[in-house]
C-alpha cells in the first residue's frame, strides 16, 4: 500500500536534530529487534556459542531481519515507529510513495553511510587511536554530513535513491 502523496516541493524537510533524534530513537528499537532475533537465533541453533560459521549466519540474519523491518514499514505508509514518532515520513523524489526496489536501494545505501559512520566510530573507539578515531568517523560520517550542503538538505543515501524525508504536518495521518 503506497501512502498518499504529499507534494515534494512544499513538504518541509525534517530539520536535522529531529532526523538524528529519530535515528536515535531508532537504534533503540534495532537494539530491541538484535536481542530477540539473536535469542530466536540461538534457540534455532541450539546453541549460545556464536565461533565460526555460526556468527556469520548470525549477522545475515539480523542483516535481513533489519532489511525486513524497515523495508515493510517504508513500504507500508513511509514511516517506521521512530518515524512516527517524530512525524517523518519517507517519500519518493516527486513526493509518492516509494517502489520496493527504491527502498532496498534506500536500506543498502544508509547502510554504507549511517551503518558505516557507527561501526567506524565503534572500530575507532576500540583501537583507542584518536587519528583513526577521526579520520574513520569523517570518512563514513560524511554521507550524513552531506545534509549541511545538499540544496533540499536530505542525506547522500537519500539523495542517491531518489528518496526524501519530509515533515508530517500534525493531524494529517
Amino acid at each position: 500500500m503506497i501512502p498518499p502523496a504529499q507534494s515534494a516541493p512544499t513538504a518541509a524537510t525534517p530539520g536535522l536534530a529531529r532526523r538524528f533524534a529519530s535515528m536515535l530513537y531508532e537504534a533503540v528499537l534495532l537494539f530491541a529487534v538484535a536481542f530477540l532475533g539473536t535469542w530466536l537465533f540461538q534457540f534455532a541453533a541450539g546453541s549460545t556459542e556464536l565461533a565460526g560459521w555460526r556468527r556469520f549466519a548470525l549477522q545475515g540474519y539480523l542483516g535481513a531481519l533489519f532489511a525486513a523491518y524497515f523495508l515493510w514499514c517504508w513500504l507500508r505508509g513511509g514511516q517506521t515507529l521512530a518515524m512516527k514518532a517524530w512525524r517523518i515520513r519517507l517519500v519518493s523524489a516527486s513526493g509518492g510513495g516509494i517502489a520496493p526496489g527504491r527502498a532496498l536501494l534506500r536500506f543498502a545505501l544508509a547502510l554504507l553511510t549511517v551503518g558505516g559512520f557507527a561501526l567506524a566510530v565503534l572500530a575507532a573507539v576500540r583501537e583507542g587511536n584518536a587519528l583513526l578515531s577521526l579520520a574513520l568517523t569523517g570518512l563514513a560520517g560524511t554521507g550524513l554530513a552531506w545534509a549541511l550542503v545538499d540544496r533540499d538538505r536530505q542525506f547522500l543515501h537519500d539523495r542517491l535513491a531518489g528518496t526524501r524525508l519530509v515533515l508530517v504536518e500534525p493531524g494529517s495521518d
